[in-house]
């Protein structure tokens, strides 16, 4: 089976916010980041929304936030570049990242990166846990070279200044002679960026699960049939992962225990490729300076499902186009059929783990086989995830 390519629906609607978001902090009043004008600066979750959509804060004023973490997308990066969207194309138009950029969606409960007693890694933001707190982790993207590319927290600083609301918001915000510090002013515009990611506009909670659990929505006889095998403990392991309240179908879930795992994941040959590191292995949790041990190779941190039919491709490096398809290899692990053993994206095998140490053999091991039927109801409550005002992406 061929790539799947976006609904029309979906192709239609990148098309035309591709300009808007791109452009955001251009099209405004007197130099005015959008918004700004009419809603004023007041809050730092204000500021904040400003800044994330501010192009003027990336080396060569064409790249924000908003363009790897677009909102009208559920903060992925919809865009066709990197291996087809596998990784985001940075602010200089050529750099192409190594790893798909994750949803920002509901990063907010992720926990600070920790390894628990039993010894699993968990929680910390980016794929391998590397940064503590959304925080930190807005500082990331702006002095990378490869995306904002910044060259330094100075040059961060003028380019905040430069603009006069933003230094009366800064002022007013976080104190006198916060635009005349570098280190003050990075610190600054990340607090406020975190402030904002933590907000309701990141983490709703208003699919059609959470009116199902509410009593405003019924589901389909599919919808519900997935949901039932999500759930159990008995026809699927996906619960084993992507639960994090301790009793099934309870309010504010998050469809995430945050633990790290090497579910065996291929190579993304087109990525490699695209990067300019055609030898290149993502050793995952082992770049984080707080897991360097060897046992933590290869493991990525699991994702939210939340708004996962609208944020493909998937896993780490973006091999996967389809939900389907995610569904299907984790299903390899425990059907022998022939029909199994063929990734349908590519009518090939599945290929060899990237990594081939450390796998978590034992979720990837623990369910029965799948039948069609149930992939699909499976892929059909995770649609069911889908922010109510991304529902319009699923082509439905």
């Amino acid at each position: 089976m061929p790539a799947i390519r976006p609904t029309a629906t979906r192709a239609m609607a990148i098309a035309m916010a591709a300009v808007p978001l791109t452009t955001l902090a251009l099209l405004s009043i007197a130099g005015l980041p959008a918004g700004a004008a009419a809603d004023g600066l007041a809050t730092k979750e204000k500021l904040g929304e400003a800044l994330f959509s501010d192009s003027n804060l990336s080396a060569r004023r064409s790249q924000s936030c908003a363009d790897c973490h677009n909102p009208s997308f559920g903060f992925a990066d919809p865009r066709t570049g990197g291996a087809g969207g596998a990784a985001s194309v940075g602010d200089n138009g050529t750099s192409v990242g190594d790893r798909n950029a994750p949803t920002a969606s509901y990063a907010k409960f992720a926990p600070a990166f920790h390894v628990r007693a039993d010894g699993k890694p968990v929680g910390g933001q980016f794929l391998d846990g590397r940064a503590a707190t959304l925080q930190e982790q807005a500082g990331g993207p702006p002095l990378n070279p490869a995306e904002m590319g910044m060259a330094s927290k100075e040059q961060v600083r003028e380019r905040l200044a430069e603009n006069p609301d933003y230094a009366r918001a800064f002022v007013a915000l976080y104190g006198a002679g916060v635009l005349d510090d570098a280190g003050r002013a990075f610190d600054a515009m990340t607090d406020s960026l975190a402030a904002f990611e933590r907000t309701d506009l990141f983490s709703p909670f208003d699919s059609k699960y959470d009116r199902y659990l509410r009593g405003d929505y019924k589901m389909t006889a599919e919808e519900d049939l997935g949901m039932t095998l999500f759930f159990s403990t008995q026809f699927t392991n996906c619960n084993q992962c992507h639960k994090l309240k301790a009793m099934p179908a309870a309010e504010g879930e998050t469809f995430s225990n945050y633990e790290h795992h090497n579910i065996g994941v291929p190579a993304n040959p087109s990525l490699r490729a695209a990067s300019g590191k055609p030898g290149f292995v993502d050793r995952g949790l082992r770049d984080n300076p707080a897991a360097t041990e060897a046992r933590f190779e290869g493991k990525f941190k699991t994702p939210t499902l939340r708004n996962v039919a609208v944020t493909g491709p998937y896993m780490h490096n973006g091999v996967f186009k389809d939900l389907e398809t995610v569904v299907r290899f984790y299903d390899h692990y425990n059907n022998r059929t022939e029909k199994a053993a063929i990734n349908l994206e590519t009518g090939k095998p599945w290929g060899p783990p990237e990594i081939a140490a450390n796998l978590s053999t034992k979720e990837l091991e623990s369910a029965p086989a799948l039948d069609t039927r149930r992939v699909k109801a499976l892929v059909a409550f995770m649609k069911t995830l889908t922010d109510k005002r991304y529902e319009p992406l699923l082509g439905q």
